[in-house]
């Protein structure tokens, strides 16, 4: 039986559906019984994200049609921690050795469950990722994608920093940021948080690019216990990106 047309206003059984499906996609911290504003701007997250069964990219209207629901049941992740399905192996081609080498330990941080443990921003994870620079609790998604790149047998190729922005400069300055180019495997990826021009940042690595789709791993996002994990991103309509960079060392 075809799911109905959800707005804004809506209840139901099919609402209490939807909010349950985004709260396990990490877009809602708690299902609702309602489409209000919360719902709706988490539907429109969702949208601006994923495609439809076409490839095409949905509209992001907050408006939970046919297409959005396949999108939305079609592509539930699994539902262990950190087990999202792309993210279990490596992509068969794309980036250098020592990108490869970054996204090889992501992958396998995910896989050992690596999360937030005992209270927001804090446990033996986040510790480790933030290397000594500062104490828990504090943001950590720079130091997941720095300490991956010092795993190397050759060390980090840039100064191990805890700033998504930070990071982004760094590769602005050795001429690493990318134009026209489409992202591969270990690329950063950066957004800003707060303001455009502020000092808020956040940062991921990309896992690969197809279709019109960037699928990444990132860590420090999401309610707590937020784990390392996979999101995916229509490429072109990815809300807040300052953009992508590569290592070219």
């Amino acid at each position: 039986m075809p799911r109905p047309i959800l707005r804004q206003g809506n209840r139901g059984a099919d609402v209490e559906r939807l909010t349950r499906i985004l709260k396990r996609r990490g877009y809602l911290e708690e299902t609702r019984g309602s489409v209000d504003l919360t719902v709706r701007r988490a539907v429109e997250e969702f949208q601006a994200r994923h495609v439809d069964e076409r490839d095409e990219p949905l509209v992001a209207d907050g408006v939970v049609g046919p297409l959005t629901w396949w999108a939305l049941e079609k592509n539930e992740p699994a539902s262990r921690p950190g087990d999202v399905r792309w993210d279990q192996r490596m992509p068969p081609e794309g980036g250098s050795e020592r990108a490869r080498a970054a996204l090889r330990t992501a992958i396998a941080e995910a896989k050992a469950g690596a999360r937030e443990i005992g209270a927001n921003n804090s446990g033996r994870f986040v510790t480790k990722y933030l290397n000594g620079l500062t104490p828990a609790p504090a943001n950590w998604c720079a130091g997941f994608v720095s300490w991956c790149y010092s795993q190397h047998s050759a060390g980090i190729p840039y100064s191990y920093s805890l700033g998504a922005r930070d990071i982004r400069q760094q590769f602005k300055r050795r001429a690493w940021l990318l134009e026209d180019e489409l992202p591969e495997p270990a690329d950063i990826i950066v957004w800003w948080r707060g303001r455009r021009e502020g000092w808020k940042g956040h940062i991921g690595l990309v896992h690969r690019c197809s279709n019109g789709l960037v699928y990444t791993i990132e860590g420090n996002k999401g309610n707590f216990p937020a784990p390392v994990r996979g999101f995916t991103y229509t490429l072109g309509r990815i809300d807040k990106l300052l953009g992508f960079g590569r290592v070219r060392d």
